[in-house]
């Protein structure tokens, strides 16, 4: 007869068992990736270079503003829930730090990013803490919804680098399989609307310049600062009347509404695609995922 211990451990849901799987992925750096592998464009490029360059520190902020609550979270299912968002946010950081040295040996300085992103972050972190798990979900919307633009924009992925664009497809999947985790905790804990706003316009007030600052930067390191065709077609693949970017701005206000929450979007027919396109015995990344049974 088992005991009561081995029972416990074979009823112990995890991250997988409720739909968020830490996966381990060995991705492809080739030597031959050029250099700019958005559509050959510097300004799109360094864009994507940026974000590449925040996420390592940011996944820690956000995985240390869940953690300080998790004490909060006795229902099993969020438990196992929360410690597959640790899981998936503590791989994309690594990854990304992996991503971000071949990006520097690629020419482009990815000590600004780390370097202006932990100023801003150092800001948030003197905000409460139930605040700071606000801001968390605020900005994990923001992620979730450039996750969707990412998996549902043919044309845009078509213009991406073949390789490259695999760890964003990898990530922005588990962006969305994770987006209500913080969330849910963070009901747990007392979400009011007044505070979400708060979160929201300081996250947004600390974070957006560096954004700017830091891709201006990159770009005058990289001497294509004033490169004036290749920054206007940067700009406009972003932030044009149908810019990746710009499509996503419409749906911010959303994290404002009295009742919002992540899942009244619902992606998981989205997800269940990429799910499949990625990981499936024909998937873009099955021979690469070296934990199939996360």
């Amino acid at each position: 007869m088992a005991s009561s211990s081995t029972v416990t451990k074979i009823r112990k849901l995890t991250g997988a068992m409720v739909g968020i799987p830490p996966r381990h992925i060995d991705f492809l750096f080739p030597d031959t990736t050029p250099k700019y592998f958005y559509a050959g464009n510097a300004t799109a490029t360094t864009f994507f270079v940026m974000l590449s360059g925040f996420f390592p520190p940011g996944e820690r902020y956000f995985m240390e503003s869940v953690r300080h609550f998790r004490s909060h979270v006795k229902d099993e299912t969020l438990r196992a829930a929360v410690s597959g968002f640790m899981g998936q946010e503590a791989i994309h950081g690594r990854e990304h730090d992996r991503m971000n040295e071949f990006l520097a040996e690629r020419g482009f300085d990815m000590e600004a990013p780390d370097r202006f992103v932990k100023i801003g972050l150092g800001i948030l972190e003197m905000l409460p803490h139930s605040t700071r798990l606000a801001a968390t979900t605020f900005m994990e919307h923001f992620t979730a919804l450039l996750a969707e633009q990412l998996l549902n924009d043919d044309g845009f992925r078509q213009h991406a680098d073949p390789e490259m664009i695999k760890i964003w497809q990898w990530h922005a999947l588990e962006e969305l399989e994770h987006k209500a985790v913080a969330y849910d905790v963070y009901e747990l804990v007392g979400n009011t609307q007044t505070e979400r706003i708060a979160a929201a316009l300081a996250s947004m007030i600390v974070l957006l310049p560096m954004l700017g600052i830091t891709w201006t930067w990159i770009l005058a390191k990289d001497k294509q600062l004033g490169n004036i065709p290749d920054n206007i077609a940067g700009l406009l693949a972003l932030f044009g009347p149908k810019g990746f970017v710009s499509q996503i701005v419409p749906r911010l206000p959303e994290f404002l509404q009295k009742r919002f929450h992540p899942n009244d979007h619902d992606t998981t027919e989205l997800e269940s695609i990429w799910r499949d396109k990625l990981f499936s015995e024909e998937g873009q990344l099955y021979a690469q995922h070296n934990n199939r049974i996360a």
